[in-house]
């Protein structure tokens, strides 16, 4: 089964890009269908979708890696056990750390002696499960549960504040937390409720933690930021960011909440990017896990749900699996690693592959002081 949660951004990557290609009308595959007389776009069938998907599933792959075989990509193999080093002295934040993804980071990272991992989340119970399972490994590495509810920037503060006041150094920010394809909705703040968590949210968090990322990097430190995003971005709506619409639910109708995700994601990769360029002392990724099996599913509408199953036969990969580009991008060799870039698993850099809109630095300089506006009164 094919899920999204909090913490797994990508459910199917090859239904983003589907999508992406039927909306803007980019395939080499097949005529897509003329316009209506009467409509101002396409009229896309859910036969006419699937057969979309089978046409890339059909594809000839050149096998890597498990994973880079799902993306016609020569990924690095990868295994947490032998390719962690060790990570003694180092203090890690893994938003979402309570399930999905971020209990997966935590678990492997946890094998390997850093100094404390933080993990944030709104459900303390599920921390406890988790730090739990850790101590029965025989791990000796502390957990500390940071209650953080990316809907609320006032929760998010003291989330940083709590951070702040316990360490004087943090190695690693893993801003693995997120939602996807919700219905319309907003934050306690007011902003749509997916741009709100997947971007703004963690935003905050890193603008109040850089202070301290900084201190470490300055005592010669390798200091990361990890965000996970999605190659769904391509789905945003024209424009890429509807920067005055983003206090309202954007209910944009047909495929609306795909358009808000991709929206969010977008901005995950833009602002990676433009932070990347504001704070070269500090090593800034974005990631993409993947095409992740996991256990929950019922957040979407039946129409999302049927093409989610219908589309990924032989598609997925384990959760622990998905979780290897993040561990990868939080822990290879700072050598191989390129601040700014957009990787695709595992460990494929893939900023050249990036739509336009992806690449645009205008545009991410636009976000970076959209997100400066709406955050001041929290900074």
């Amino acid at each position: 089964m094919v899920a999204c949660s909090w913490t797994t951004y990508d459910c199917n990557s090859y239904f983003y890009l589907a999508l992406n290609q039927v909306i803007s009308k980019k395939t080499q595959d097949f005529e897509v269908p003329q316009l209506s007389k009467s409509l101002s776009r396409p009229i896309y069938t859910s036969e006419y979708l699937f057969h979309v998907v089978t046409l890339r599933f059909t594809r000839n792959t050149r096998p890597s890696s498990r994973l880079a075989e799902r993306y016609n990509m020569p990924g690095l193999a990868f295994n947490p056990d032998n390719d962690i080093p060790d990570l003694s002295g180092k203090v890690i934040f893994i938003t979402g750390g309570t399930a999905g993804l971020g209990a997966q980071s935590v678990a492997q990272m946890a094998k390997h002696s850093p100094a404390r991992i933080y993990i944030s989340g709104r459900n303390a119970t599920s921390a406890e499960k988790i730090i739990k399972e850790i101590a029965e490994t025989g791990s000796n590495t502390p957990v500390s549960f940071v209650e953080c509810d990316l809907t609320s920037l006032d929760s998010v503060k003291r989330a940083a504040d709590e951070i702040i006041a316990k360490e004087s150094r943090l190695d690693v920010l893993m801003c693995n937390a997120g939602i996807m394809a919700l219905p319309p909705g907003l934050t306690n703040d007011g902003y749509e409720v997916q741009f709100g968590i997947n971007h703004l949210g963690h935003a905050l968090l890193i603008q109040k933690l850089l202070p301290l990322l900084q201190r470490t990097a300055e005592r010669g430190a390798d200091v990361r930021v990890i965000i996970l995003t999605s190659k769904g971005y391509q789905l945003h709506p024209y424009g890429g960011i509807i920067f005055d619409d983003l206090k309202t639910t954007q209910d944009y109708g047909f495929l609306g909440s795909w358009k808000r995700y991709g929206q969010s994601k977008l901005a995950n990769i833009l602002y990676t990017r433009e932070l990347a360029r504001r704070y070269p002392a500090i090593t800034v990724v974005s990631v993409h896990p993947g095409v992740i099996t996991t256990g929950l599913v019922e957040n979407l509408g039946w129409a999302h749900r049927w093409f989610i199953y219908a589309t990924t036969y032989n598609q997925m990969v384990t959760l622990e699996e998905g979780a290897y580009n993040q561990l990868w991008a939080a822990t290879t060799s700072k050598d191989g690693l390129e601040t700014g870039q957009y990787y695709i698993p595992v460990g494929v850099a893939s900023n050249d592959k990036l739509t336009k809109t992806g690449r645009d630095d205008v545009l991410a300089g636009q976000l970076w002081e959209w997100t400066d506006k709406a955050l001041e009164d929290y900074l």
